[in-house]
């Protein structure tokens, strides 16, 4: 191939692994772009940040703030959190309570004759009569079905036992959880952020389908674990591509919006499970909505700023990262902003990303001044208790009775959804105080979900009941939705520009932690649904009391441009 053809039209699929055989270096000097649209301005060479933290090089002046390409991108990668909504919350159908007499019956004949046993009546337990050895009360290991959907619980014998069964399984779920994103964020290291999402969106549609076929309760939670690593390699390498092909306030709503896609998932669970004659046929409808992800793989982008780093080869960055911006450049209808010394530019900004620089460990973000730590603890512990309190509120649902799990899962997404609308409507109207009202909501909500003892103990009617019980895990879900996406997207506001990643790692890394206790803290529902109810309250009013102190730096303390880390400046994302 000649070299003045090279790019010859600025061909937008040139990022898609193709290897030329041209020395860069022989190419800089003299090589120029021949697209007509192309214009011989110089856009900015170097790396910088604005005051309010976005990008200012040459990737941002091609791409824009946000345009038609930013909103196919984003859309496309928002749909990851439908899959990672449904494995999360899928347990609430493929395990639903059963009755015992009306759906179940023990199987005593274990036991001996019938005659001389008697069942308790949860039909858990059997008195076995053994003459005159006495009597001896033993655990039922074989039940009689006699309801229409098999589920989970049906499949392991375990009806007796659904309640710890659910919070087992859900538990290696959020271990899955953990794992994968201290795996996601140390891979892409090595990994692109495509390249961790289409492997994400892949092992998890082999996930979905080993899970609909294994009948062994170690091998489903094991996969429920890796289904759960799966989704969480594809919401971080997602969360990070589009926010390097965003910047500034399109950024901060994009990261808020994120988690809308995770209700609309809640949304279409129950419609996609309501007839489904088992739990497997569950799993076969969520496999097959997997495959509409995986065919809009060749329209996911990439990380531009990714490329031009970390690909060894300069030449093959360069190429990668022209193909990636020429394409979004002709989408957005901005060719006029692409320059004609792209290439050369590119390679200039490379060159500084791999200036060698300090390196930010998680120490450093604590030796500062001792109000800074207060707002660095507040922080981790406003977001470890709302992400409990998020995932506890859906599982508890259950309390309310299988017959009102369609409706109350319903409400819950929605519920999510307002939370996200508030948040964005805080953010950008009430900058800095923002803080103090997503905390203070959270607090009122709290207290008013902490009166459901008062429900419980009174004499109203049962769909009172259940209405003002469902408002009031309602309210503390659209709370905590709306502080949670709050600090996940202005979390860079609390600490200097090259903090943030490691800030970002090390909040969401202890959220997940305690996250594990999630699905344990819904089994107080055994003692009463409104001890487990009131728990996850305290637990939202303490987030917000949290989230009450925390305080935006001041954009004047900021450091920006050569004051901060350049390869930081490239790649730390809010």
């Amino acid at each position: 191939m000649k070299e003045e053809n090279l790019y010859q039209g600025w061909m937008p699929n040139i990022h898609r692994h193709v290897t030329f055989s041209l020395d860069l270096g022989h190419m800089a000097p003299n090589f120029t772009c021949t697209d007509t649209k192309a214009n011989d301005q110089t856009p900015p060479t170097k790396a910088n940040k604005t005051v309010d933290g976005s990008d200012d090089d040459v990737i941002a002046h091609v791409l824009g703030d946000f345009g038609p390409w930013q909103l196919r991108s984003l859309l496309i990668l928002f749909l990851c959190k439908i899959p990672a909504a449904w494995f999360m919350a899928c347990i609430l159908f493929t395990a639903p309570d059963l009755y015992p007499e009306e759906e179940y019956k023990c199987d005593a004949r274990a036991f001996g004759p019938e005659v001389n046993s008697t069942v308790s009546l949860d039909h858990c337990y059997v008195m076995v009569n053994y003459g005159e050895s006495g009597y001896a009360m033993r655990q039922c290991r074989k039940f009689l079905y006699t309801t229409g959907f098999h589920s989970l619980t049906m499949e392991f014998d375990l009806v007796c036992l659904c309640d710890f069964f659910v919070a087992w399984s859900q538990y290696w779920h959020l271990f899955g959880l953990l794992i994968g994103g201290v795996a996601a964020t140390k891979l892409m290291r090595v990994l692109s952020p495509r390249q961790i999402y289409a492997t994400g969106i892949w092992c998890l549609l082999m996930c979905s389908l080993l899970m609909g076929l294994v009948k062994d309760f170690s091998l489903h939670c094991g996969l429920r674990c890796l289904a759960a690593v799966s989704c969480c390699f594809m919401i971080t390498s997602g969360l990070y591509i589009f926010s390097d092909i965003t910047t500034g306030k399109y950024r901060v709503g994009a990261v808020l919006l994120y988690d809308c896609f995770w209700a609309v998932g809640l949304i279409l669970l129950p419609g996609m499970a309501s007839g489904a004659p088992s739990w497997q046929h569950i799993y076969l409808g969520v496999t097959l909505s997997l495959l509409v992800i995986v065919f809009l793989l060749p329209w996911t982008p990439d990380s531009p700023r990714w490329q031009l780093q970390h690909t060894k080869e300069a030449q093959l960055a360069i190429e990668r990262t022209v193909g990636i911006l020429l394409e979004a450049a002709r989408t957005n209808e901005r060719m006029h902003k692409v320059s004609k010394e792209l290439p050369q530019l590119l390679e200039q900004l490379r060159e500084m990303m791999l200036e060698p620089m300090p390196a930010v460990h998680w120490m450093h973000l604590w030796m500062g001044q001792r109000k800074s730590t207060f707002h660095l603890v507040a922080v981790h512990m406003a977001l470890a208790t709302f992400m409990v309190v998020n995932t506890g509120l859906l599982l508890h649902v259950r309390s309310f009775g299988r017959e009102h799990l369609v409706s109350n899962t319903l409400a819950m997404g929605v519920a999510e959804i307002l939370g996200c609308l508030l948040a964005l409507h805080l953010t950008f109207n009430q900058r800095e105080r923002k803080w103090q009202w997503a905390g203070g909501f959270a607090i009122v909500v709290g207290c008013i979900g902490s009166i459901c003892w008062f429900l419980a103990e009174g004499n109203m009617p049962e769909v009172y009941g259940l209405t003002m019980g469902l408002l009031m895990a309602s309210l503390p879900q659209a709370a905590v939705a709306c502080a949670q996406s709050m600090i996940m997207a202005c979390l860079g506001e609390l600490v200097p520009l090259e903090q943030r990643s490691c800030l970002s790692f090390s909040a969401v890394t202890w959220a997940r932690v305690w996250q594990l206790s999630a699905s344990f803290l819904t089994l107080l529902r055994q003692v009463s649904p409104a001890l487990s109810l009131s728990a996850f309250c305290l637990l939202a009013i303490l987030g917000g009391l949290c989230t009450c102190c925390l305080v935006t730096r001041d954009k004047e303390q900021q450091p920006v441009g050569a004051a901060v880390n350049k390869r930081q400046q490239l790649i730390g994302l809010t």
